[in-house]
């Protein structure tokens, strides 16, 4: 039983096992059943353990006997399965040869397989060693670097990029613009590149927030141009703005910056003037609006701040300026180069003309704001009772900023003109009507004596008239910028070429005040000057003066031809008639004079630099020279026995303009009792208490009534010299006004000689006691005379003794040879008229006392001839027809009658009386009398 074990089971029986096997009896059929017999548990699993299985079958009392049978039943069973095992191995025998010769084949590979692996194996370790190790780790190393280096490089870049903050803060301290929205744009550009790292997923955003940042910057930068404007700056802004495709926004941005800088700019400077003369640390003018600002300046701060506001306002318009100039230089550059390259990009060329568009808009629109920021200053102040001067300066100041907005964009800054209109309307009726009442105080206390002032004297020499040299009216517009040009090139420049770098347009107010002072009095009434002193000895030559400057003398006397003036006629004609015996050959005005021509250059100024109130200004000018000439006519020249004289003294010309001025601007304090047009008015001067025109010792005031007369004429041509400039400034509705001024008021200056010297001829002569001399003459006598009168030789002698006083007065004050020949004109007519007269209160003549009153007056003409130049002797023709008419016959006697109206009815009919008897009788007589009386009915 312990040989039975599992391995039995599968051990091959050997070759003896096998023969004996065979050897036995073989019962198949008993076999069988042998196999059949044995128990089912046995041809089961391998791991069955039939020792065990055995032994749990024996029974509990052991029975040898039954032992021994049973294990021999059991050796049959193993018996007969050995031999069935046999017989099967039998069989398959030559399968089970070849299959181990299969096997032994097998194993032989098998051992030649391991021997190659062992070698393949060792090979593969020294090409290990040799080739793996050694040449691939190498590329593997290699591939392994370029890795990182690029690695390396995108940490660089992440650095560089994290680091950008910093560098972009510097290029904007740098004011590099361009540069940093390139860098931010790039830093963009490479964040997206970069993007899956986790650490620049945030830069993105945070770049952005920078390129906002620079765009807040740039908007900053590109408001600093409004003030300053800087080429290089400004091309840095416009860079930045068109890397960032924002050059329409950024000329948007422009104009609103330049409209803040224009607010800002006069609140700055307005606040800072009110608050200086406020003087208290109070600030509720911050807080102001602008116009309310502008009524706190006061007077004194009024032309400084309005000057700095100006200066101001010019920084902001010189800087638009200048940025339009750099567009146009930059388009032209662009134009260049894109059509060399031939790159025209639709929309630069869409930017373009947006830009060039809005820029031309803006003109308009910043010198509108300038215009009305200006006027709210100007209308903030009452400027009526301003200094003259201040507000001259005011004008000018104002008139400049009006050349700016012309030059700027052809403006005629029509709202500027508008205020200062009001302003100055305002300010020039305050100032006209002051003026025109001291006018009265000067001319109340007027002496007329002469004033001093050099024999060269011109009205462009007074300060007045400075700015007739320097003025910028159409007429002189070549030296329009006399004060200021260098070089005659200047003249040219426009106020943005002259100040475009440097300088300011308003800086020049401070430095007219300053010119020098002008030189028009002669020093003690006489010139000390060597060049007037040979001036003089020319003068006073004894050269023969040519007839038609006499014969032009002559003329002028009349008042039909207009004055030369004063200085010419005494060059021209040095004769003894000339009464003029000392050398001065100055103009003849007075004080008042002056002041008046002063007065005219003060309103001229005002007119020339303020155009829209010239019409006001004139009419104020006419005023002044209206009322020096009605108070020259009232003080020298008012007489009631013009009319008596029959000479026809004041033309109807003179007379029109008399009273003309006398409605229109005499206060006669009886009309308009309410004051309502009074207002306009001022009452009529009085002559000066120490003016005396009574004494006949100096010829009842000739001096004075020469000098106020012959001022008034020097005013006159001073008014003439003026009209073409004063016609310029005219508007052409009103030339009309001046045109008619001149030819009916100006041209009458002249005029007013004849009625005012007509008051000295008739009192420098005793022509009464003519009329009595004359009156004891007996004319009825029958033989012819040889010897003249007495009365010729007291008329001769009054005459010589009118010279010799007229000698006398000529030594204080020259009297002009228009004056002498009118005064020697008046009493030689005066003289012939008496002489008519006389003859005409004859009651009995006969041919013969005819022909003594022709001997007469022969005599009395031909000693006449020798004191005076003047030629024709006046009204001789009218004492020798009336002395002629008495030889008359009665047709002829009529017509005459009817022809010689000059004549007065009492003469005409004394010669009719005095004729009847020789050549008329009483039937004639009455009818020559009727023909006399129907004459004189019209007058009546």
């Amino acid at each position: 039983m312990a040989d039975l074990s599992p391995v039995e089971n599968l051990r091959i029986p050997s070759k003896e096992e096998l023969r004996e096997l065979r050897e036995q009896p073989i019962d198949p059929q008993a076999e069988q059943e042998i196999i059949d017999s044995i128990e089912e548990v046995y041809f089961s699993n391998d791991s069955f353990d039939m020792v065990q299985h055995e032994l749990e079958k024996l029974p509990p009392e052991l029975n040898l006997q039954e032992l021994e049978e049973y294990r021999d039943k059991l050796k049959r069973q193993q018996a007969a399965v050995s031999k069935k095992v046999a017989d099967l191995i039998l069989e398959k025998q030559p399968a089970y040869v070849k299959e181990l010769e299969r096997v032994t084949a097998l194993q032989t590979n098998l051992q030649l397989a391991a021997v190659i692996c062992t070698n393949a194996r060792r090979q593969l370790s020294v090409a290990k060693e040799g080739f793996t190790e050694a040449s691939l780790g190498l590329l593997a190393n290699q591939r392994r670097r370029q890795l990182l280096t690029g690695l390396l490089k995108s940490l660089r870049t992440i650095k560089t990029l994290q680091r950008t903050d910093v560098r972009l803060s510097e290029m904007l301290e740098e004011e590099d613009y361009p540069g940093a929205i390139q860098l931010c744009l790039e830093c963009q550009k490479a964040a997206s590149t970069f993007k899956h790292y986790s650490c620049i997923s945030e830069l993105n955003s945070k770049l952005q927030d920078t390129l906002e940042q620079i765009e807040e910057q740039l908007d900053v930068a590109l408001s600093k141009t409004c003030k300053h404007f800087d080429v290089s700056h400004y091309t840095k802004v416009q860079l930045a703005y068109t890397l960032l495709g924002k050059t329409q926004t950024a000329m948007d941005q422009l104009h609103m910056h330049f409209t803040q800088a224009i607010h800002n700019t006069v609140f700055q400077v307005v606040l800072g003037y009110v608050e200086l003369c406020a003087g208290n640390a109070d600030t509720k003018f911050q807080k102001m609006q602008y116009k309310d600002l502008c009524t706190h300046i006061t007077p004194d701060s009024y032309i400084p701040c309005l000057t700095d506001l100006c200066k101001a306002l010019w920084e902001v318009m010189l800087s638009y300026h200048r940025t339009m100039q750099w567009h146009e230089e930059h388009d032209k550059q662009e134009t260049i180069s894109t059509a060399g390259s031939n790159m025209h990009s639709d929309e630069s060329v869409v930017d373009r003309s947006y830009v060039k568009k809005k820029l031309e808009h803006g003109l308009t629109r910043i010198w509108q704001d300038v215009q009305l920021k200006v006027k709210a200053y100007i209308l903030g102040t009452d400027m009526s009772h301003f200094k003259y001067d201040d507000f001259i300066v005011v004008l000018d100041v104002i008139s400049r900023l009006m050349q700016v907005g012309e030059e700027f964009c052809g403006s005629k800054s029509e709202v500027l003109q508008e205020s200062i209109k009001r302003q100055s309307v305002n300010y020039f009726k305050n100032y006209h009507r002051a003026r025109l009442e001291e006018l009265r105080m000067f001319l109340e206390n007027e002496t007329w004596e002469l004033c001093p002032v050099k024999s060269n004297f011109n009205i462009s020499q007074l300060h007045e008239f400075k700015f007739m040299g320097q003025c910028r009216s159409p007429s002189v517009s070549p030296s329009k910028q006399v004060v200021s040009s260098t070089s005659p090139a200047q003249e040219e420049l426009s106020l943005f070429q002259q100040y475009l770098q440097e300088g300011n347009p308003f800086e020049m107010q401070a430095e007219r005040k300053e010119e020098e002072t002008e030189d028009v009095l002669a020093s003690n009434g006489y010139e000390s000057d060597e060049l007037e002193k040979s001036v003089y000895q020319d003068y006073d030559s004894d050269s023969d003066v040519a007839e038609e400057l006499k014969q032009d003398y002559v003329d002028e006397q009349t008042g039909d031809v207009p004055l030369k003036s004063a200085s010419r006629e005494t060059i021209r004609s040095k004769k003894k008639s000339d009464c003029n015996l000392n050398k001065t050959n100055a103009p003849i005005l007075t004080n008042t004079t002056l002041n008046v021509i002063r007065l005219v250059g003060k309103y001229m100024q005002m007119m020339n630099i303020l155009k829209p109130i010239a019409f006001d200004v004139i009419h104020c000018v006419s005023q002044l020279f209206d009322y020096y000439l009605y108070a020259v006519y009232t003080f020298f020249g008012r007489n009631d026995m013009y009319e008596s004289s029959g000479l026809g003294l004041i033309s109807s010309r003179l007379r029109t303009t008399l009273n003309r001025i006398q409605e229109s601007l005499i206060d006669m304090e009886t009309v308009d009792p309410l004051g309502t047009d009074r207002k306009e008015k001022v009452p009529s001067p009085h002559l000066s208490q120490m003016v005396v025109l009574t004494n006949s010792g100096t010829l009842y005031g000739l001096a004075q009534r020469v000098v106020a007369t012959e001022s008034l004429v020097f005013l006159a041509e001073q008014f003439e010299s003026l009209q073409s400039h004063l016609d310029t400034m005219m508007p052409a509705a009103k030339k009309p006004f001046l045109q008619q001024f001149y030819s009916q008021t100006v041209s009458t200056a002249s005029e007013l000689r004849k009625p005012i010297y007509w008051i000295v001829a008739a009192k420098a002569i005793d022509y009464e006691q003519m009329l009595l001399l004359m009156a004891g003459v007996k004319w009825d006598i029958r033989e012819i005379m040889s010897q003249h009168n007495v009365y010729v030789d007291v008329l001769l002698k009054e005459f010589e003794q009118f010279n010799k006083r007229l000698e006398e007065v000529s030594r204080h004050v020259r009297i002009p040879l228009p004056v002498s020949n009118v005064l020697w004109e008046h009493c030689i007519r005066l003289a012939n008229r008496t002489l008519v007269e006389g003859y005409a209160n004859v009651k009995k003549c006969s041919n013969e006392g005819r022909a003594l009153m022709q001997l007469d007056f022969q005599q009395f003409l031909m000693k006449l001839e020798k004191l005076t130049d003047l030629r024709p002797i006046p009204d001789k023709e009218f004492v020798e027809t009336y002395i002629k008419a008495y030889y008359l016959t009665e047709n002829d006697m009529e017509q005459f009658i009817k022809n010689h109206r000059e004549y007065s009815m009492k003469q005409l009919a004394n010669l009719v009386n005095v004729c009847l008897g020789s050549h008329i009788n009483k039937k004639a007589r009455q009818k020559l009398l009727a023909a006399i009386d129907d004459i004189d009915r019209p007058k009546r």
